[in-house]
C-alpha cells in the first residue's frame, strides 16, 4: 500500500485528486442560463450562479469519494483506477468517509444562500447520483440516460438558481448531446477492455454491444445537431440576436465536431471521456473558437 506523501502541500493534491476537482468544469454549465440570456451582471445573477457552482462542485466531489469507496476493491484491480488516491492506500477510506461527509455538508449549507426550488434541485442531484453510485450505474441504456440526465440537471440547476428561464430548447440540446458522450465514454470503456476482463465488468455491457452503442451515439448527437437547426429556425432565437441567420454556421461545426469524436472513438484514440479529451484536443480549440466567433457575429442583443 502507498505511503502518504509528507508536507501539507503534498496532502493537498492527494485530496484534491481523490475529490476529482477536475471534474469540476462539468459544473459550468449551471452557468449557461446567463450566458444565452445575456444577463450575467444583472442584479448580482453571476454571484448567484457563482454559488451554485460552487454547492454543485462540493456535492459533486462528495459522491465521487462515495463512489470510489464503494468501487475500492474493483479500482484496486483497475490498471488505471488502482492509481486513485483511496485505492493506492494514499487515503485510508475513514478519511474519505470524513471527507465525502464534509463536502456534503458544506455543499447544503451553500445551497442555503439559493432559492428553495435550487436546494430541491440539488438534492435531487444528490439523491439520483447515489442510487447511480449504488446500483444503477450498472443497468445497461439506464446509465447513460443517467449522466446524461446529470448534465441536464445543471442546466436547469442554473435556471432556478438565478431565476432565469431556461429555453426547453436547450434542454433538449443538452439531454442528447450528452447522451451522445456519455455512451462514447462507454464505447471507448468497452474497447479499453480485455476479453479476459470482460466477464468481470459489473456495467452490464459486452464486447458484442459495440455496434450498437456506436449506433446510438452517433444518432444521440446528430439528433442534438438536428434541435439546435431547429430551434436557430424557431421564432424564439430573434429574442436574443440581431443576426440569427449566422447561428447556421453552428450546424456544421457541432456536426464535423461529434463526428470526428466518434471516428476517432471508434479507432481506440479516445481513451476518456469527451469532456477531458477535448480538453486536450486541438482540433476542439478549433471548432470551440469558430463557435464563439459565429456568436459574436450574430450580434447577442
Amino acid at each position: 500500500m502507498a505511503q502518504l506523501q509528507k508536507g501539507p502541500f503534498s496532502r493537498a493534491r492527494i485530496y484534491f485528486r481523490a475529490m476529482r476537482w477536475t471534474q469540476w468544469i462539468k459544473n459550468i454549465l449551471i452557468f449557461l442560463p446567463l450566458f444565452f440570456s445575456h444577463q450575467w451582471w444583472s442584479n448580482g445573477l453571476g454571484l448567484q450562479a457563482l454559488i451554485a457552482f460552487i454547492a454543485y462542485s462540493a456535492g459533486a466531489s462528495s459522491i465521487y469519494l462515495i463512489n470510489d469507496l464503494l468501487d475500492l476493491e474493483a479500482d484496486r484491480q483497475h490498471p488505471k483506477r488502482s492509481l486513485r488516491p483511496i485505492a493506492a492506500g494514499l487515503i485510508s477510506p475513514r478519511a474519505a468517509m470524513v471527507m465525502a461527509g464534509a463536502l456534503l455538508l458544506a455543499g447544503l449549507a451553500v445551497a442555503f444562500w439559493l432559492p428553495l426550488l435550487f436546494l430541491q434541485v440539488f438534492g435531487l442531484y444528490l439523491v439520483t447520483a447515489a442510487l447511480y453510485s449504488l446500483g444503477l450505474k450498472r443497468v445497461v441504456l439506464l446509465d447513460a440516460m443517467m449522466l446524461a440526465g446529470f448534465y441536464t440537471l445543471r442546466i436547469f440547476a442554473g435556471s432556478v438558481a438565478t431565476g432565469v428561464k431556461v429555453s426547453n430548447w436547450l434542454l433538449l440540446f443538452s439531454m442528447f448531446f450528452f447522451l451522445a458522450l456519455a455512451f462514447q465514454k462507454r464505447l471507448s470503456e468497452l474497447l479499453g477492455w480485455s476479453e479476459q476482463e470482460e466477464p468481470l465488468r459489473r456495467r452490464g455491457y459486452l464486447k458484442v454491444d459495440l455496434e450498437h452503442i456506436s449506433m446510438m451515439g452517433t444518432s444521440a448527437g446528430y439528433l442534438a445537431v438536428l434541435v439546435l437547426a431547429l430551434y436557430i429556425q424557431s421564432p424564439d432565437v430573434a429574442v436574443h440576436y440581431a443576426q440569427p441567420g449566422i447561428l447556421w454556421w453552428i450546424c456544421p461545426c457541432l456536426l464535423y465536431w461529434m463526428s470526428r469524436l466518434w471516428l476517432l472513438a471508434g479507432r481506440g484514440l479516445v481513451t476518456e471521456d469527451a469532456i477531458s479529451f477535448a480538453f486536450r484536443d486541438k482540433a476542439s480549440y478549433v471548432v470551440g473558437l469558430l463557435v464563439v466567433v459565429i456568436l459574436i457575429l450574430a450580434q447577442p442583443i
